[in-house]
């Protein structure tokens, strides 16, 4: 099966950076979320990093302005009957990606492939309310996605090999690296991740060290690029408390339990950078200042 058409369902900064991927790799992509507004947001997110890149003469004029020809906008959940790979990036959400895909699996043609970019959400479990469980599949991207190599595969128990093997190539076109994961809550990536984060709350929490001095001791000890309390921020609280209940759930092992102090903060609406308040304090920019 030749890839030619992707449908990516949302145009947050994962579905934007999914799309402005695969426009840049030769795709053509209709990329939808459920007003104009939203879909105008992401489209222009899109256009202001390719603008960047040619600025910056790390794209050329003329590729800008081929990769934006290949993107089609819509709020049309239909438009996805005409492609071959549907990409859903929405809210980590069982229930909004349940509703999804059991809309997506009577709109698409039969042979189409269904992936979800969730990054701790069991794959076999969303695969189960369609009609096509051998054409479902885990595609965990990485923020933010034009910059990051790593793409996560995330066979479900009934995915077939050809999906499979049609993932990794379409990962590799789209010059990413993929690796491969079974289906078990958390993946690879947020298996290790999360009790990190976690552990690191917890020292905040028993007075261990500063927020600055922790995730320095990540950055320059571990050779981290951002420490973990300001991944956590990056990530979203709200995303990562999430991503820990669904873990705790399927393992039952405490390192997996939201720490108190990430639950309060939730609470209080302090997400993070999207928020402007998290473990730190943020700008309309989305940089740091000063508490």
């Amino acid at each position: 099966m030749t890839i030619k058409q992707l449908y990516v369902a949302g145009a947050g900064l994962m579905g934007a950076g999914i799309t402005q991927t695969a426009i840049t790799s030769g795709y053509d992509v209709t990329l939808r979320e459920v007003d104009d507004a939203v879909v105008s947001r992401g489209v222009e997110s899109i256009k202001k990093r390719l603008d960047s890149l040619v600025q910056k003469g790390k794209l050329e004029a003329a590729q800008r302005d081929a990769a934006l020809a290949r993107l089609r906008p819509t709020t049309s959940l239909e438009a996805a009957g005409r492609a071959d790979f549907v990409i859903e990036a929405i809210t980590e959400s069982f229930e909004a990606k349940r509703e999804l895909f059991k809309r997506l699996d009577g709109i698409c043609r039969p042979e189409a492939i269904l992936a979800s970019n969730t990054s701790s959400i069991p794959i076999t479990k969303m695969a189960a309310v369609t009609q096509r469980p051998d054409r479902f599949i885990g595609m965990h991207f990485f923020n933010p996605v034009p910059v990051m190599p790593l793409v996560e595969i995330t066979k479900g128990r009934d995915t077939s090999d050809s999906t499979v093997a049609i993932t990794l190539e379409l990962s590799k076109t789209m010059g990413k690296t993929p690796i491969t994961s079974l289906d078990y809550p958390g993946f690879i990536v947020n298996r290790m991740l999360v009790p990190f984060i976690n552990e690191a709350i917890r020292a905040l929490m028993q007075g261990l060290g500063t927020r600055e001095d922790i995730d320095q001791g990540a950055k320059l000890g571990l050779h981290h690029p951002m420490g973990p309390l300001e991944l956590a921020d990056f990530v979203g609280l709200d995303t990562h408390l999430y991503i820990c209940g669904v873990l705790y759930e399927g393992l039952h092992d405490p390192q997996f339990a939201a720490p108190p102090l990430l639950q309060q903060l939730v609470d209080a609406g302090h997400f993070g950078r999207k928020s402007g308040r998290g473990f730190y304090r943020y700008g309309p920019d989305g940089s740091r200042v000063p508490d």
